[in-house]
């Protein structure tokens, strides 16, 4: 097991290649318990002997505060800027009211800095949620700023410890700092932003004390930019018991665990070594541990029980899916895609021309975001909606304000989720019923995909 955790010698040379960052001013300032302030600070995301690096944080930190309400429960916060640049927070998987969606321009104008703005909704559904900016989101997220928010059951399963696992990579220079390079072309037109160190709660040595044959409760969280985890369990067995903040009809073994950008697992695990266990992340020349379970002692004489599932949150089923109105969505564009030319302002522009604006792919020939939306829908309306990924690069598509089912090529249902990733020369078709009313964001989480034209939008009838 190769733990995560380098040397300055190694931590230097895989930022070797990355200049030095500008920086950054750092500040905490104390914030009144119903407030969620954007601000600048610093955090200790390299070894011990790097000085801090400035970061931009909810409260100043990294990653914010994690938030928790009960099932139903009214969620008000007073978002205030303290940023050199406009921001919002979006409230990711939650199935709120339109005007609480934190997306500027669609929702809501940007807020100012030194401006706020009052979210309050009501959480509907139990699980495992985030928030983070939708402004700039491919920077703003890149320096830190997301947190976690967890919407408690009535009835939480029986577990010895609940901890909230936010997984981050970031780019940082030999000096510690993060790269000021978000606007690079070569990010935006193939993988994304992906980091040269990883992080969980903002630690790139995350251990918690356990003990032998304790149960847990592990909600992860993706944060990153543009990583795609592969994640598995040593010294740890479980199952997965929610996707995306929503109960698995049945809990499934925790094997080998997929996690795109924006995407999150809830697992309930049993300590089953009486030394160490690790959440491990695979990549291809090997697995790290991402976060280390020291244990000491032991918490029972046998294992508990495998979990009962979750209960279900009250998202209405499915209409006849043969009877269900259709539309498809084809992905375009990026490095070493066939997209020759798509529409940007109006007109029809080359690749040459839409690189110089900033853009490299497409949604249906629109490499911006459209007037029209994708699809309007009635409320009520059960929808399919094929995403064709005609490019070299896998995509984390995202829906906002809803939950969707993938179906299968046996016309099978998948679990409900708010993210899938599609990977190249793939087609994801989902599900889903159109019961939130407003516009709503279909876009990539790979954020500087978005930003470089891969965002549209479905409209929900009132």
């Amino acid at each position: 097991m190769m733990q995560r955790k380098l040397s300055r010698r190694q931590f230097i040379a895989g930022a070797a290649t990355i200049a030095a960052a500008g920086t950054l001013p750092g500040r905490v300032a104390a914030a009144t318990p119903s407030d969620l302030r954007a601000m600048p600070g610093s955090a200790q995301l390299a070894p011990t002997d790097y000085p801090q690096t400035p970061i931009w944080g909810y409260q100043g930190q990294v990653p914010g505060p994690t938030l928790r309400v009960a099932q139903g429960e009214r969620l008000t916060r007073r978002f205030v800027n303290d940023l050199p640049q406009p921001s919002t927070v979006h409230w990711h998987g939650i199935r709120i009211a339109n005007a609480m969606d934190g997306v500027p321009d669609v929702t809501q104008p940007a807020v100012p800095p030194g401006g706020e703005f009052l979210y309050d909704f009501i959480a509907p559904d139990a699980g495992t949620y985030w928030y983070h900016p939708h402004n700039r989101t491919w920077e703003q997220m890149a320096r830190g700023l997301y947190g976690a928010l967890i919407v408690e059951e009535p009835a939480p399963p029986a577990v010895d410890r609940d901890e909230v696992l936010l997984i981050d990579d970031w780019r940082l220079a030999d000096d510690g700092r993060i790269r000021d390079d978000f606007g690079s072309m070569r990010d935006w037109s193939h993988a994304g932003r992906l980091g040269n160190w990883i992080t969980v709660n903002g630690n790139g040595d995350f251990r918690l004390a356990a003990k032998h044959r304790d149960r847990l409760r592990l909600r992860l969280v993706n944060t990153a930019n543009a990583r795609i985890f592969s994640l598995g369990l040593k010294g740890l067995e479980g199952w997965i018991v929610a996707l995306d903040g929503q109960p698995l009809d049945t809990p499934a073994a925790a094997g080998r665990i997929t996690l795109a950008p924006a995407q999150r697992a809830d697992l309930v695990v049993d300590v089953i070594d009486t030394r160490e266990a690790f959440l491990i992340s695979y990549e291809n020349d090997g697995g790290f541990a991402l976060a280390t379970f020291d244990i000491a002692g032991s918490a029972r004489a046998a294992r508990l029980p495998a979990p009962a599932p979750l209960p279900a949150n009250p998202l209405p089923p499915l209409g006849d899916l043969n009877a269900a109105r259709r539309t498809t969505l084809r992905m375009e564009g990026g490095a070493m895609g066939g997209m020759r030319t798509a529409m940007l302002g109006g007109r029809r522009r080359g690749m040459r021309e839409l690189v110089a604006s900033g853009k490299a792919w497409s949604f249906n020939g629109m490499a911006d975001m459209p007037d029209e939306p994708l699809v309007a829908c009635e409320r009520g309306e059960t929808m399919r909606i094929a995403m064709v990924n005609d490019t070299a690069w896998p995509h984390a598509m995202h829906l906002h304000g809803h939950h969707f089912r993938l179906i299968g090529g046996d016309g099978r249902l998948g679990p409900l989720r708010d993210t899938v990733l599609v990977d190249r020369g793939e087609t994801a078709e989902i599900a889903f019923v159109a019961d939130n009313p407003g516009d709503w964001l279909l876009h990539c989480h790979m954020l500087e995909h978005a930003a470089a034209g891969m965002m549209t939008w479905l409209q929900v009838g009132a």
